[in-house]
This record gives C-alpha cells, structure tokens and sequence, in this order.
C-alpha cells in the first residue's frame, strides 16, 4: 500500500499542471488558483480521503476543489471584497488565438459561481447533466438552467463560440467549445 506522502507526489508530478489549470479556470487568477490548489490537497491529504489510485486522489483533488470555490464565493457574498481581477490577466499576446483566449476567459468570469461550476463539469470533466446535478447535489432542471443561461450569457458576449446546442440536453458526445481559427 502506497503512503499518503507517495501518492501525494505522484499527483503533483503527473496531474498538477491539470489541477493548477481547472483551478485557474474557475478563479481567473493565478494566485487564487495556487490557493484552491494548495487548500484542496490540504482538505484532501489531511483527511485521508486520498488513498487508494492517483485517479482517486486526482477525483478527491478537484471535487475539493470545486467545492472551496463555491464555498469561498459563497461567503464573499456575505462579506462582498473588491478586487481587480483585471491586474491578474496576462497582457495578450498579438496573435489572434490568444486574444480569443483571453475574451472567452473573461466571458467565463463573468458567469456567477454555479454557473461556471456547471460549465466547468459539463465541458472540462465531460459530465452529462445528470453527472453534473449528482456532483454539485442539485436537480437536473437547475443544472439545465445555469447551462442555459451561461450559454446563452457566452454566446452574447462571444457569438463565435462552437455549438453549444448539447450543453442543458447532456448530449452523450463531447463538445469542443471553441472559437474559430483557435486551436484545440
């Protein structure tokens, strides 16, 4: 049996940079992220929740995650704090693709925080509604309707996103939500 040391390497070693990104895509910010991180592998690593395979820590990891974010936004609410989430962002590049980058990127921050969190599941961990409704303990009609609304949200602020048309039906196929001319 592996330690709780050994597995904790190996999943910074083989899955950090896919845990730093999942995280950045939820907070927007590099420094918010490195906290989510860091307070996830706390959460999960203290508890003993992640022993057993590296894909288990890996699930344990991101379901902390996600679960801090909505937290975190939770109380803000409560205690509302200004920040400019605009200073994090890094200057674009010239290049086209990273410009469409950095505007779908801000698209999605500004999707309040169940919305982005069904999006993430629904896109990045390639969850079907219900996937979506059993991970963040909602119904299936109000994960359809944050899906609705933050795709219709995306597709006013960036109209050259992909077809989105699968995303509040839970189509059972994967789609690739991209702008045209960038890169996948």
């Amino acid at each position: 049996m592996t330690t709780w040391k050994a597995t904790l390497d190996t999943v910074m070693r083989e899955r950090g940079a896919a845990l730093f990104g999942y995280a950045y895509m939820l907070t927007g910010s590099r420094h918010e992220a490195d906290d989510l991180v860091q307070d996830a592998l706390i959460r999960t690593f203290s508890r003993g929740k992640a022993g057993g395979s590296i894909e288990q820590a890996h699930t344990y990891v991101k379901r902390a995650m996600l679960s801090a974010f909505i937290d975190g936004k939770r109380r803000a609410a409560v205690r509302p704090v200004t920040t400019d989430k605009d200073a994090d962002i890094i200057n674009p590049d010239p290049s086209d693709q990273v410009n469409t980058a950095i505007e779908l990127q801000r698209a999605i921050l500004t999707l309040s925080p169940r919305e982005r969190a069904c999006i993430a599941l629904r896109y990045l961990d390639d969850l079907t509604v219900a996937g979506v409704a059993r991970e963040l303990g909602l119904a299936e009609g109000s994960v359809k309707r944050y899906l609705s609304d933050a795709t219709k949200k995306l597709r006013e602020l960036h109209p050259e996103l992909g077809d989105l048309a699968d995303a509040s039906s839970g189509g059972g196929t994967r789609v690739h939500v991209t702008s045209r001319g960038l890169q996948r």
